[in-house]
């Protein structure tokens, strides 16, 4: 329970310079950490929304050109951005490829076209996983500032504590004196940058590991959408080819 003459504001501005510089700083980490927090969380939930809504018109959709006009309007979901470059790779093959052939003597080229095809399915398989990583690493950005202040900020609140007993102990040898009532108030003025360290590190450290999980869980499903979109695409490669057998 905190007592009722416990003045914060009071016990901040009797600190010693050094601890008030280390309080600004703590502050600094504190308005970025939970400003990386509010924006990180805003993109985390609107990517889960959006793909979610995305994924769904997908299986539904029986063409992807639909799936793609879709994508479009989704800005917000990665696996939204990720079929994009991958449909718009598979459309530079089939161009690549040319018209499907009119007759029986185009049989040939035909099996050329589709052997073609087969060869660009590598193409959209390698743009996706550039498409992948830029997510992954569009998804990652502000992370680390989260682990930095979680991990740097406790010792730099150390750091103010303990230069503050410091010029503690160097008063009470000035004074001669080692009472409590000398000693007790500048060791709790102290203590208060020990204390704003803890206070910016926790909501730093939990709000690191929180995005951290939801991060690999939309890598998870980008990984699989890949999966999933490379299968139907040669899938409809083999139909194609079964019917000029």
């Amino acid at each position: 329970m905190i007592p009722q003459d416990f003045d914060l504001i009071q016990m901040i501005s009797n600190a010693g310079p050094m601890v008030k510089f280390v309080l600004f700083l703590l502050l600094f980490f504190s308005v970025a950490t939970w400003s990386i927090i509010v924006i990180k969380y805003r993109y985390i939930r609107r990517a889960f929304q959006q793909s979610a809504v995305f994924i769904d018109f997908f299986w539904k959709s029986r063409d992807l050109s639909d799936a793609f006009k879709k994508a479009k309007t989704l800005s917000g979901s990665p696996i939204a951005r990720v079929f994009r470059i991958g449909y718009v790779e598979l459309k530079k093959i089939s161009q690549a490829a040319g018209p499907e052939p009119g007759g029986a003597s185009d049989g040939d080229d035909g099996r050329g076209q589709i052997t073609m095809q087969f060869a660009g399915t590598s193409n959209v398989n390698r743009a996706l996983r550039r498409a992948i990583n830029t997510e992954t690493t569009r998804m990652s950005q502000l992370g680390p500032f989260l682990a930095t202040a979680g991990n740097t900020t406790p010792f730099i609140g150390l750091f103010g504590t303990v230069w503050g007993i410091m010029g503690s102990f160097h008063g009470i040898g000035l004074r001669g004196s080692a009472s409590l009532a000398v000693v007790a108030p500048g060791i709790s003025e102290a203590l208060v940058a020990t204390a704003a360290g803890l206070a910016v590190a926790i909501p730093a450290v939990i709000g690191f590991n929180y995005f951290t999980q939801k991060i690999r869980t939309i890598e998870s499903e980008l990984q699989s959408f890949a999966a999933d979109f490379l299968n139907i695409v040669e899938r409809d490669i083999l139909r194609i080819e079964r019917r000029r057998a």
